[in-house]
């Protein structure tokens, strides 16, 4: 891998320091590498640990081969505009537990400063606008140099234009270091290191449903902040479908009726609670109402939603009340999720039963309409409504697979059903998520790591433009046989796969053939993510989530 240097902010004060020491080092990681290819998962749990996995990968990065010492009573500062940001000083607290957790009291053993190699970390953020949207610059410059007496600085440098990129910074930087159990120390390895890093794409989701089993606002924390160590930056939270409606909506609040418990909800508070959670670890919060279809739950709180008591879905097309309860739904989830994208479903919609419904039935006649009619105007009476609230409104692929050309133009396609919609979809000039449901869906427990690993969201594009209209992609969770007993083991580590895809630029992550390479650091990201309580299962498990089979290293399962 070529060594590339960073574009780095003339205005910094570091500026000048940062050049000088990478040209003090740049005869030591000249031709070094950062991955070492290993035979066997086994070597990982041998005591040679002078092999650093980072996942994901960065997009561009050097390293050496000296082992540095990290200060228990780290400095970490920050400074630029955004040098008083709450989100990255609260992430430098979260770190520095994760980082240090180990180390405890034994760092009082007559040991002073000048005794370790890292005393400092400083962190540059350039700007002070903590707005969280899609394509907000997620950046950063990471630089790892030693004080040996030729060079001026001894300390980390992370620099970031935004917040959020110090935030994926300051969790690469986590992943670098390592406790030592012979010195009871934080090692980092493989220093000095250089990475200047991005994201290939700006979404990069987990589709979350808590409509078919409900989870407690705890692991919805829980799996948020997994997320972050995966630098995924969009919970897709699919809250509502026909099994239950727990979200409290104030303008009808008799619509959380439908949920399967009195207990079983979230309320306003919740739900901005969750907001608030992730936006502080740099993920967004694109909220999903699914419509017409997977509605039936509505009418447990309002029956006149149901077209009749044996026709329950889709929503009554023919009565002003179904979108008026709409439009004040999303009045009050507007007040809730400032995420551009609002997902409104669209999928899955049987309108046999209203030509069944004797009113729907009339309806259609006197409107001229036939059943797929009254689903498009459905559809776009939706989307209209979701625009006139300022969202830009998301539908799963069905609904372009049906009638694109009525969709409104800035409609992002959510593809699932399979390969190839995004393509027709972009070459229309449409935005794109990809899903696809044979390789990206997580209740899928029969696709493998390497399913979600090769996945390629851009795979049949080749025109420029139209790749970029892939805005990203998402692994989708969804609940029919996952709760919160077994929602993380099936999340993970597979989701870890797809996240590398959607992180690290195509030409730096290792391709299908060479895909030792990523399973070499899976095993070690799926035992990070178990050290840090994540209750992720064993990589190579041909059945997710299936527990090991017997005694054995976390990183042999």
């Amino acid at each position: 891998m070529p060594t590339r240097f960073p574009t780095i902010n003339p205005k910094s004060l570091h500026f000048f320091f940062t050049i000088l020491t990478i040209c003090l080092h740049l005869t030591p990681i000249i031709n070094s590498r950062t991955i070492r290819r290993i035979g066997s998962p086994s070597y990982l749990s041998s005591d040679d640990s002078s092999v650093t996995y980072l996942w994901p990968l960065p997009s561009n990065f050097t390293s050496g081969n000296e082992t540095l010492v990290v200060d228990p009573n780290l400095s970490i500062s920050v400074s630029g505009n955004g040098g008083s940001s709450v989100i990255v000083r609260e992430a430098i607290a979260r770190y520095k537990t994760i980082i240090f957790k180990h180390v405890g009291s034994s760092k009082s053993r007559g040991t002073s400063n000048s005794d370790y190699d890292v005393n400092k970390v400083t962190v540059i953020v350039h700007s002070d606008d903590e707005e969280l949207q899609l394509g907000v610059d997620e950046s950063y410059t990471l630089l790892v140099a030693k004080n040996n007496g030729l060079s001026i600085i001894g300390e980390v440098t992370i620099e970031a234009n935004t917040v959020y990129g110090a935030l994926r910074g300051l969790e690469t930087f986590s992943q670098l270091c390592s406790f030592d159990y012979g010195t009871k120390t934080v090692q980092l390895y493989n220093a000095p290191w250089f990475i200047t890093d991005k994201p290939r794409f700006e979404f990069r989701g987990l589709l979350l449903d808590t409509s078919r089993h409900y989870y407690p606002i705890d692991i919805i924390k829980q799996i948020i902040e997994s997320m972050s160590y995966a630098k995924l930056n969009v919970l897709h939270w699919h809250i509502i479908d026909e099994q239950s409606f727990p979200l409290e909506v104030p303008a009808y609040p008799k619509l959380w009726k439908g949920a399967y418990r009195k207990w079983e909800r979230y309320t306003v508070e919740d739900a901005s609670e969750i907001v608030n959670f992730a936006k502080m670890r740099g993920i967004n919060v694109m909220a999903e109402i699914d419509v017409p279809g997977h509605a039936e739950s509505w009418g447990t709180g309002y029956p006149d939603l149901w077209p009749s008591s044996t026709c329950r879905e889709p929503l009554d097309v023919s009565k002003n009340f179904t979108f008026d309860v709409l439009s004040g739904i999303l009045q009050d989830m507007r007040d809730i999720f400032p995420f551009e994208l609002f997902h409104l479903g669209g999928d899955e919609v049987n309108t046999d039963c209203w030509n069944d419904t004797p009113h729907v039935k009339q309806w259609l006649q006197d409107m001229n309409m036939t059943a797929k009619d009254a689903y498009r105007y459905f559809v776009i009476k939706a989307q209209e409504i979701a625009i006139s609230k300022n969202w830009t409104p998301v539908n799963w692929e069905e609904t372009f697979n049906t009638f694109a050309e009525k969709l409104n133009p800035n409609t992002v396609v959510h593809n699932w059903l399979g390969p190839g919609v995004c393509p027709k979809a972009v070459a229309q000039g449409f935005k794109c998520i990809y899903s696809n449901q044979g390789v990206w869906y997580l209740d899928h427990l029969d696709v493998t790591w390497d399913g979600f690993y090769d996945a390629e969201p851009l795979e049949g594009i080749t025109d420029s433009v139209e790749q970029k209209l892939v805005i990203g992609g998402e692994v989708c969770m969804w609940s029919e046989t996952a709760d919160p007993s077994n929602v993380q083991q099936t999340i993970w580590p597979r989701a870890a796969a797809a996240a590398e895809r959607l992180w690290t630029s195509k030409e730096a992550a290792p391709t299908s053939n060479t895909s030792e390479t990523a399973l070499t650091r899976l095993h070690y990201f799926r035992c990070l993510l178990t050290r840090r309580g994540v209750q992720a299962s064993p990589v190579t498990n041909l059945y997710a989530r299936s527990p090991p089979i017997g005694p054995g290293s976390c990183y042999d399962q």
